[in-house]
């Protein structure tokens, strides 16, 4: 076996070397672009500078964006704590119903959601069609707010639920048994150490929200994000749009930095089973199961009923209106066509990429692996919108000939999207015995026979999730095709927030309830995964 000596003797294997060399291309690769966005940011002077970032509109938009993230918070937090305690630590009939309909709001994105709150108001809405009720269109603050809350809680609810599960139980016990009540041990034990994965699923709804584009545009809700947009696309002003990029990815590495100093800072109980085998789970009174099952149906109304109502609406008018939608299904299969163009090569580019990173990771701990494996998470933190304006400036600049292609917005995707693959990945090697790869050596097979006989065929689960996940994510992504799409090039995303958009929500829908069902799968394998984690716990 070719390896490399160390200046400490040490003989450095052949395979770590490729693949450290190949983690440090995607890390560079990842990089590469927001370097050209600094470089395109520093083009303006220092009072050029000062003026763009002392405008009142940035400091608004500052304004605007904390606004957004923190009432989505509050938002998700009132509905995914109480939906995680009645289904971890009550006796309510009926748990295993409600932890599938907290996860299926998942299934419907941010703007579909924003359309769906759309095609409820208005003299042509849902509601005043179907009950007489006319309510103004939804739009800023409130109307972002309510959409982003509707589709994100679910995130926070399986870091919750989670949570719940893993609590040491024995704490709850010494503190009922020193006499404290069930209120004074949830709020004084238990809700103190739900905080780490509250914070978490925190970190998580917030990049999201930083990051949002379609719910905000649709909402006419000004944030950094869309002003990223429109200042590049609208009024050209590339400079601005930099810096403009640049502050969002500040905000989204601050609010990174922000989290992980909170949880380093702070120290919890252990998790495990306790003193009992299962945790005790609360008896709720008649008043109590009554109470419980009407804030799950306000809630699945909300996040579920809200847009099949509408979607459903809006599908019926256009199958009354003659052969409307046997006319748009030509451009639908079109519109479908093209986002798998793009989703099947970005989820298996992912994975690609993701192997080795993962490889290195969990073969050949080291801190340069830790350093490529984090920036291999660079492209998820980075909102997607700021990404993707990073590489638009990267493909003017350097690769000219990469701009407008179908090839740079199947890379971007794969790098953005390349966390999502790492993660199951690297769980399948941590699960796969490192002494079968030695016994394979030992029987005199090479790095890349033990590589391609061996660890690949172990970790093939994990492969076929990671893409599963990639691909589903890239069905529905918006930002980054809004701004690196072809010209020509609209997948079902783009197609469906365009008429949006033109206020054509009858034209619209057929799209909409195309991404709900490819969202769907998303959600389905979420649920079989946490039911087979549920099964080996």
């Amino acid at each position: 076996m070719i390896a490399l000596t160390t200046r400490k003797g040490r003989r450095v294997p052949a395979a770590q070397m490729v693949f450290s060399a190949l983690g440090l291309a995607i890390g560079g690769l990842m990089l590469l672009p927001l370097a050209y966005l600094v470089m395109r940011a520093s083009e303006a002077d220092l009072a050029t500078v000062q003026s763009l970032l002392m405008r009142p509109r940035t400091l608004q938009m500052m304004l605007n964006t904390a606004a957004l993230v923190a009432g989505v918070l509050v938002v998700c937090t009132a509905i995914a704590l109480p939906l995680a305690w009645l289904v971890s630590r009550t006796d309510l009939k009926g748990r295993r119903i409600v932890n599938v309909l907290a996860v299926m709001p998942l299934a419907v994105p941010g703007y579909v959601m924003a359309y769906a709150l759309i095609g409820l108001g208005g003299h042509y809405g849902f509601l005043n069609q179907v009950f007489g009720y006319r309510m103004p269109m939804p739009q800023g603050w409130w109307g972002a707010t309510l959409a982003l809350s509707l589709y994100t809680f679910s995130y926070l609810y399986l870091n919750l639920r989670a949570a719940f599960a893993g609590l040491d139980q024995s704490l709850e016990e010494a503190a009922r048994a020193l006499g404290a009540t069930p209120r004074e041990v949830f709020f004084r034990v238990t809700l103190p150490h739900l905080l780490p994965a509250m914070m978490a699923g925190w970190l998580v709804v917030g990049l999201y929200v930083i990051g949002d584009f379609g719910a905000v545009a649709l909402m006419r809700y000004e944030v950094f994000s869309y002003a990223i947009y429109i200042q590049y696309s609208a009024a050209f002003d590339r400079v601005y749009a930099a810096w403009l990029a640049l502050i969002l990815i500040s905000v989204a590495l601050s609010v990174v930095w922000l989290e992980s100093r909170l949880r380093e800072g702070a120290h919890y109980a252990r998790t495990g089973s306790g003193t009992g085998a299962r945790p005790r789970r609360t008896q709720l009174s008649p008043t109590g199961h009554v109470l419980g099952w009407a804030f799950v149906v306000v809630v699945v109304l909300g996040s579920l009923g809200l847009p099949l109502s509408v979607l459903t609406f809006w599908m019926t008018r256009s199958i009354d209106s003659g052969a409307l939608l046997s006319a748009a299904l030509p451009d639908l299969l079109r519109a479908f066509g093209q986002s798998l163009s793009v989703a099947v090569p970005s989820a298996l580019a992912a994975a690609a990429m993701a192997l080795p990173v993962a490889v290195l990771a969990v073969r050949y701990p080291s801190p340069m692996s830790t350093f490529i494996n984090r920036l291999a998470f660079v492209g998820y933190a980075v909102p997607a919108l700021a990404f993707a304006l990073a590489f638009v400036f990267f493909a003017l600049q350097g690769a000219r000939w990469l701009y407008q292609t179908h090839l740079l917005l199947v890379t971007v995707y794969a790098l953005s999207f390349l966390a999502l693959a790492l993660g199951p990945i690297r769980s399948a090697l941590y699960q796969a015995r490192p002494s079968v790869e030695e016994s394979a050596r030992a029987l005199g097979h090479g790095p890349a026979s033990v590589f391609w006989r061996v660890t690949l065929p172990t970790i093939r689960p994990g492969l076929v999730a990671g893409m599963v996940l990639v691909f589903v994510v890239a069905m529905k992504e918006l930002p980054i095709a809004f701004l690196l799409a072809p010209t020509g090039f609209r997948p079902l995303s783009i197609t469906m927030f365009t008429r949006t958009s033109e206020g054509m929500l009858l034209e619209a829908a057929p799209y909409a309830a195309a991404i709900i069902v490819f969202s769907a799968l998303f959600v389905g394998f979420v649920l079989r995964h946490d039911r087979k984690a549920g099964d080996e716990r």
